[in-house]
């Protein structure tokens, strides 16, 4: 009975994973479609081998990678910081084309199996110009690339954007939940 339990219990788990990053991209998208002159769509389930959003605009083309979450850092894999380089290079036409890494923290911090704790919501867009390698961004903004299991600090440019973020020292997002 007990293993039928704990399977019960990781589908839930991982449910309520993907529902919190369908939710991220989902808010990404309504942002940019929001701006004057921009537009912006999901392209899809993780298994695509696409970006999670494609935004385009005045400013050029955004291939976005969105990451979500309650731990006090989150990951980007190598091979999804590549998928969103390679859509950068298929559309020459944009001047401005940039691979976007989107993380947010959520407003409860997980401290173990099922005990959150409370923390102001960030949220941190950065562009990445570089070879792909994992990318971790901690709940404070630091950035880092993991090769061969060794973490190196790394700085990369925050992305401009045509709307507010929640950042430790930006305006709240008008009407976001945090």
């Amino acid at each position: 009975m007990r293993a039928k339990r704990s399977a019960a219990y990781h589908r839930k788990v991982s449910r309520t994973r993907r529902q919190r990053g369908y939710a991220w991209e989902d808010a990404i998208v309504k942002r940019f479609n929001g701006a004057e002159g921009w537009r912006a769509f999901r392209l899809g389930s993780p298994s695509t081998g696409l970006p999670d959003v494609l935004a385009v605009g005045p400013a050029g083309l955004y291939a976005i990678e969105a990451k979500s979450g309650t731990a006090t850092s989150l990951t980007v894999p190598a091979d999804q910081i590549e998928r969103c380089l390679s859509w950068t290079r298929a559309f020459g036409a944009y001047h401005d084309r940039r691979a976007v890494l989107a993380f947010k923290f959520l407003s409860k911090k997980r401290t173990g199996t099922g005990t959150y704790e409370s923390r102001r919501l960030r949220e941190y867009f950065v562009v990445w110009d570089g070879s792909p390698v994992d990318c971790i961004c901690t709940y404070d903004g630091e950035t880092y690339a993991r090769r061969d299991g060794e973490r190196s600090r790394i700085r990369l440019a925050r992305c401009s954007l045509p709307f507010a973020t929640r950042t430790p020292d930006g305006p709240p997002v008008k009407g976001a939940r945090g």
